[in-house]
């Protein structure tokens, strides 16, 4: 069988979340929509990336960005959490871990 430059590449397939970080990532925007922090969010999904983007408002660019990339799961960890400016805020192997870089703003001094 010879390759013909005509014929179409073969599509990957799309990344997206399975129904338990989904269930872990609306936990979490449910506990910062009800303490404020958050108003609004989008899901994105493309062959190499599938994100959950948080706003504060509608019209903003995303505050966060929970971004799975099963490319890197041998290397870095498939997981992370990225802030305004595109930077890594926390990355890891495993959802859970790096969705406590929210707890720590659960926690506030009171004089």
């Amino acid at each position: 069988m010879s390759f013909d430059a005509s014929t179409p590449a073969p599509r990957s397939v799309a990344v997206f979340f399975d129904r338990t970080e989904l269930d872990q990532i609306l936990r979490l925007y449910g506990r910062m929509v009800a303490a404020g922090e958050w108003r609004d969010y989008a899901i994105q999904s493309d062959s190499e990336t599938a994100a959950f983007c948080v706003f504060r408002r509608t019209s903003e660019q995303p505050l966060y960005r929970i971004e799975k990339r099963p490319e890197l799961a041998r290397r870095q960890g498939q997981w992370a959490v990225i802030g305004q400016g595109g930077v890594i805020l926390k990355r890891g192997r495993e959802l859970s871990q790096v969705l406590r870089h929210f707890d720590r703003k659960r926690f506030s001094v009171v004089e």
